[in-house]
């Protein structure tokens, strides 16, 4: 069973206007809200590829109680830690420029986090644990460390899907895969990289800090996989850019569906990499219909 888990979700409550003035009364054109949250997203693509997940947070008050109803909507379960005060609500201001305005989230205690780690010490050799996105300021820097920590003791594989320092300090328990961006792999080597080729090296040496596989992606640029056998250069398929919410979130969702499906990291990374496309090319998340449209478009080259 593949897990995924949001430390600190959200309701996304996105409004669209044709303009914002400040200091005057602005009027929507449209609105939406959905559950948000790195975790939550892979879940809900894994789901739209028919691959069943469990999702695991902390959610509080009418607003987790609304993202634990959404995703029973979407038949996707989920086995939350409840806490006293309310899931955070994120805004997002769509006009020509996008302004998001993130809250701060619940304060989550010691107890709270003690029922986590119960939930993840489950877990077995046959499941697979997804983290993503921060860790909230009132639980300790190293969270992550020691639920990673707790998988490697139960043979249980895991995905990181974090930067800097949370992801440099989880490396050395042999994450199954990470996808830092070519910002995050940059930052991470104190360096600048622009290409694809200028990625293999520090690619490289994730692999040799702990990493089984790594994808990096350089948005319109294409992606990279590695891992000690395979290297392998995505060119991806051109289109309009509406958003890159959940574009990463996408990537993990589509590699781990079709590599549960076929054991192929070459299938894996180009479902991948067409997934996270679907998403920058649609408002939303990719739908199954999406991804296969565009596959075809997605060049693989084996280096």
């Amino acid at each position: 069973m593949i897990y995924t888990l949001t430390l600190n979700p959200s309701i996304d409550y996105v409004i669209e206007l044709d303009q914002v003035e400040l200091g005057s009364l602005n009027r929507t054109v449209k609105e939406t809200k959905f559950p948000g949250g790195k975790g939550i997203n892979v879940s809900r693509v894994l789901k739209r590829l028919k691959t069943d997940s469990m999702a695991l947070g902390f959610i509080g008050g009418f607003t987790g109680r609304f993202i634990e109803e959404y995703l029973e909507t979407e038949q996707i379960a989920s086995d939350f830690v409840r806490v006293n005060e309310d899931t955070r609500i994120n805004v997002k201001i769509k006009t020509e420029n996008e302004t998001e305005i993130n809250a701060k989230g619940p304060k989550i205690t010691d107890l709270e986090y003690e029922t986590l780690k119960k939930k993840i010490m489950n877990l077995s050799q046959c499941d697979l644990l997804v983290l993503a996105g921060s860790i909230p300021s009132t639980l300790p820097a190293t969270t992550y460390e020691e639920l990673v920590k707790i998988c490697s003791e139960n043979s249980a594989k895991f995905v990181v899907d974090a930067e800097g320092e949370l992801l440099k300090k989880v490396l050395p328990y042999r994450p199954f895969l990470i996808k830092p961006n070519h910002h995050e792999l940059g930052e991470l080597f104190h360096t600048t990289i622009a290409e694809c080729e200028e990625v293999v090296p520090y690619a490289r040496k994730l692999i040799e800090m702990g990493a089984q596989n790594v994808i990096v992606s350089l948005a319109d640029k294409g992606a990279v996989f590695i891992n000690t056998e395979t290297l392998l250069v995505a060119e991806v398929p051109r289109g309009t850019v509406k958003s890159s919410v959940g574009a990463g979130d996408s990537t993990v969702a589509g590699f781990l569906a079709k590599y549960q499906e076929t054991k192929s990291f070459e299938d894996a990374f180009k479902y991948g990499v067409s997934s996270g496309s679907a998403t920058a090319f649609s408002i939303g998340l990719c739908t199954r219909e999406k991804i296969e449209e565009i596959l075809p478009q997605v060049v693989i080259r084996k280096s």
